[in-house]
């Protein structure tokens, strides 16, 4: 069933939430913007209304990035379509997005407007249970084998692979501490991911997450390393050369200008 997502020569290219670091995060101008800019994989967030509607917003509330305010689960999609998601989102000192119709898309929007571009969807709302209408709506627009699930709850996770046992999903939060405990303990027996992919940042507190000695357990079991979010060119550069499978950005033009110096690698 994941076939689609990685079928695409390595490395892969994310738009981290689109183009967050040119257009408003999670949003279709953001979208369009990391597409036009050369990403071949677009990651992004949902939720879900309270009248059921699965929206693209990374944060449980609306405070951060529109001009609402209140839980995305507490307001229906009405609601929420009426808001300015361009409102919050500053460059260059300025306001560039504010009152240009940005909304809050729905992932159905999405979906039918990128029908081939594989989609790295995290799943963030635990409660109440979004996975069912998640992989309903995948299934109905015939997205499942483009799209990699993903979750940092545990328990998230193991609903969606419930849902949709086979669809391509990433570790979950406790599934990267396990892997990780197990690589600097040397201790792999027995070790079965059911993952595809480790999706991580270059370091955690003082630990070095991403390093040859991390990257060749990994191979070795099937999974891919995906590493966030990656806005430096000198880190992008250096995560390419170390190996790493992909590598999400807020600034994707960054990611295609450097990974174009590099051979492809199928």
């Amino acid at each position: 069933m994941d076939r689609g997502y990685f079928a695409r020569p390595l490395p892969r290219l994310f738009g981290h939430r689109g183009a967050a670091g040119i257009a408003p995060e999670n949003t279709m101008a953001s979208f369009r913007q990391a597409l036009a800019d050369g990403a071949d994989y677009l990651e992004l967030d949902v939720h879900a209304t309270r009248d059921g509607v699965v929206v693209v917003i990374h944060d449980s509330t609306l405070e951060r990035t529109t001009n609402g305010a209140g839980a995305v689960r507490d307001l229906t999609f009405a609601e929420i379509e009426r808001l300015d998601a361009g409102f919050r989102f500053v460059r260059d000192g300025s306001y560039p997005f504010r009152g240009l119709g940005v909304r809050v898309p729905p992932l159905e929007e999405l979906l039918d407007e990128f029908p081939n571009v594989p989609l790295n969807i995290e799943i963030k709302q635990a409660e109440p249970a979004v996975e069912p209408a998640v992989v309903l709506l995948l299934a109905r627009k015939g997205a499942l084998e483009r799209s990699l699930l993903a979750a940092e709850d545990d328990q998230i996770m193991r609903r969606i692979r419930a849902h949709a046992p086979g669809v391509a999903t990433s570790a979950s939060f406790g599934e990267v501490r396990d892997f990780f405990e197990r690589c600097f303990a040397d201790r792999f027996e027995g070790y079965a991911p059911e993952a595809r992919a480790l999706q991580i940042p270059e370091r955690f507190g003082d630990i070095d997450l991403v390093s040859p000695q991390t990257l060749t357990p990994a191979h070795g079991f099937g999974l891919e390393v995906h590493v966030w979010t990656v806005n430096e060119e000198s880190a992008i550069e250096r995560l390419l050369r170390l190996g790493v499978d992909g590598v999400m950005s807020d600034f994707p033009s960054r990611l295609v200008m450097i990974a174009r110096q590099r051979p492809s690698v199928t």
